[in-house]
């Protein structure tokens, strides 16, 4: 389990099926698509017949929402063959998960929710890690999460817990810009010195997406990492930052709510891949 990803380093974009027609129709500028694993854990029909397209087309990314990696509780082992099964049958070029939890013994919450980084959730996350790897048989990237909320017992600052994780049980990461710059607003603190401690050389794949401004309760700003709108400037800054700091990498556009016209999404792609040109040119120099 010697490489991050196998993904191209070019844009992807989060493949959803009423973009695929337009997506077939002719080449597009991306290199892969990412599916949440859980939309094709069922058997046939129209999703496993577009996806088998796509597959024979682009590479394909397998993204987890629902294994639950931060939960104190046991893996689902039903959840974990089904993802097992989903691997071997498309034969994905990276997977990943969030480091969240989502369940709670047989209750099944339709969110990422946030863990307190502690020694103890530290070893559980580890072991979790662990069994997913040994499970399907590669490496999977572990993405950080968006926050709203600060854990009055954390005592691990994120980046170094993810490092962590990802050092004990060699996996990769997964750098959701968007989540940097949310939880950095949300929390009052700076995204570049958050990211100046991330460790950026086990980074796989970077995600990019759009966000919500909102109020709390006090009236005070809050964004929620909605994948809704357009990527905002200061991610898109970020994001140059970060592929000038350790290079280009494979890059993804998320939008899952309020999902735009096919050509809305293309674009973007084509800023990512212009902004992944620029930085193999400036190093070639």
């Amino acid at each position: 389990m010697s490489v991050l990803t196998r993904l191209p380093i070019s844009s992807g974009i989060a493949f959803k099926p009423q973009h695929f027609p337009a997506i077939m129709a002719s080449d597009q500028p991306v290199g892969f698509f990412e599916i949440h694993a859980e939309n094709y854990m069922g058997d046939g029909g129209a999703p496993h017949a577009q996806l088998h397209a796509l597959r024979e087309r682009y590479a394909l990314s397998l993204h987890g929402v629902g294994l639950s990696i931060g939960s104190m509780g046991s893996l689902d082992r039903d959840h974990l063959a089904r993802l097992k099964h989903l691997c071997e049958h498309y034969q994905p070029h990276s997977f990943s998960e969030h480091l969240a939890w989502s369940s709670h013994g047989d209750v099944y919450l339709n969110d990422l929710l946030p863990l307190p980084y502690t020694e103890e959730t530290l070893e559980r996350v580890v072991e979790h890690v662990d069994l997913v790897q040994s499970t399907l048989g590669r490496r999977m990237l572990l993405e950080n999460p968006s926050a709203y909320l600060v854990f009055a017992e954390s005592v691990i600052p994120e980046t170094e817990f993810l490092d962590t994780v990802a050092r004990r049980t060699d996996c990769g990461l997964l750098l959701d810009v968007n989540n940097v710059f949310v939880s950095a607003r949300n929390h009052s603190t700076d995204p570049l010195a958050y990211l100046a401690q991330f460790p950026l050389h086990r980074v796989g794949e970077i995600h990019l997406g759009g966000h919500d401004e909102q109020a709390d309760e006090h009236g005070d700003p809050l964004l929620i990492d909605a994948h809704g709108t357009p990527i905002a400037e200061p991610v898109w800054r970020l994001y140059e930052y970060v592929i000038e700091k350790i290079g280009p990498l494979p890059t993804l556009i998320e939008w899952d709510n309020e999902v735009p016209e096919w050509h809305v999404l293309a674009a973007e792609a084509q800023r990512v891949n212009a902004i992944l040109t620029r930085q193999r040119l400036a190093v070639a120099i």
